[in-house]
Order: structure tokens, then C-alpha cells, then sequence
């Protein structure tokens, strides 16, 4: 068996008050239930990309990035990839009142394939109110919940 490749990615925990962004995918439903996130690019830093990512995939523009809340090395074998994802997480804050629901269409994949991919966004209630996260997704949510807490 091949070494698995190792992959840099950064998630965004968007919040807007005591709300986090989470979506699904309604043309993959197996995709569940995520947080935006992506790869890091060559030369990139991790907090640029982390702004990026979530401007690709939100559409948002009024973002500002609050704090790192931590990082994790997964193996993505469980998945059925031979690969090994170093993650860091992110609190990024939602300046302006965004919509309560939209869709929006992702056009530039990490994995180089060129179809739109519809992501379908909602908000939810956290730390008590966010769904099961797929893939781990929810690693810091009790985390920024403690730290939104003790920041009131």
C-alpha cells in the first residue's frame, strides 16, 4: 500500500451572534452535514485560506476572522481515502446580518474537477443546537461555545 498523502485544511466556524453556519449538500446527501472548509494552497497561509475558503464556498463577503481554536491530524482511511488531513480550525465572525437560508454554488475545487457544487446553508443554534457534524466537523464546537461564553 502507497504512503497516504498528507493534505492541509482549514474549517471556519462562521458565526453571526450565537449562530454557526453549517450546510448540506442537496445533491450529495451522503456529503452530511458540514462546516466550510477546504484545502490550503501552496505558499498560502493557513489564515488566508481559512478567509478564502469561506468566501468560495458561502459567498459571504463580511467576514473578519476572530481566533484559532485548534488544530487535528485525521486519517481519512474510515472514509475510504488514503490520506491524512492536518486540520486547523477557525472562529470567523459574520460582520452583517446575513439571509437566515440561502444556496450558493462552488466553483473552484481543490480537486480540480469544474461542475458547480450547490451547497445549501442554514444556521444553527451552538453549542446545544448543532446537528451531528460528518467527519468530524464538530471537533471545537463546545470549545467555541466556552469561548463566546466567557467573552459576554
Amino acid at each position: 500500500m502507497a504512503f497516504p498523502t498528507i493534505k492541509q485544511k482549514v474549517y471556519a466556524y462562521i458565526t453571526n451572534g450565537d449562530r454557526l453556519l453549517i450546510f448540506s449538500h442537496p445533491d450529495f446527501p451522503e456529503a452530511g452535514i458540514q462546516v466550510p472548509g477546504g484545502a490550503v494552497r501552496p505558499g498560502e497561509l493557513p489564515e488566508d485560506a481559512v478567509l478564502r475558503e469561506a468566501l468560495e464556498e458561502t459567498g459571504l463577503t463580511d467576514l473578519e476572522l476572530v481566533r484559532f481554536l485548534g488544530d487535528q491530524t485525521l486519517d481519512m482511511s474510515d472514509l475510504g481515502k488514503n490520506e491524512i488531513h492536518f486540520r486547523r480550525f477557525y472562529h470567523v465572525r459574520c460582520v452583517k446580518t446575513p439571509p437566515e437560508t440561502w444556496q450558493h454554488f462552488e466553483t473552484d475545487h481543490s480537486d480540480g474537477s469544474d461542475a458547480p457544487i450547490r451547497f445549501e446553508f442554514f444556521w444553527a443554534e451552538f453549542p446545544d443546537r448543532v446537528p451531528e457534524l460528518i467527519a468530524d466537523h464538530d471537533r471545537f464546537v463546545e470549545k467555541l461555545g466556552a469561548l463566546s461564553r466567557s467573552n459576554q
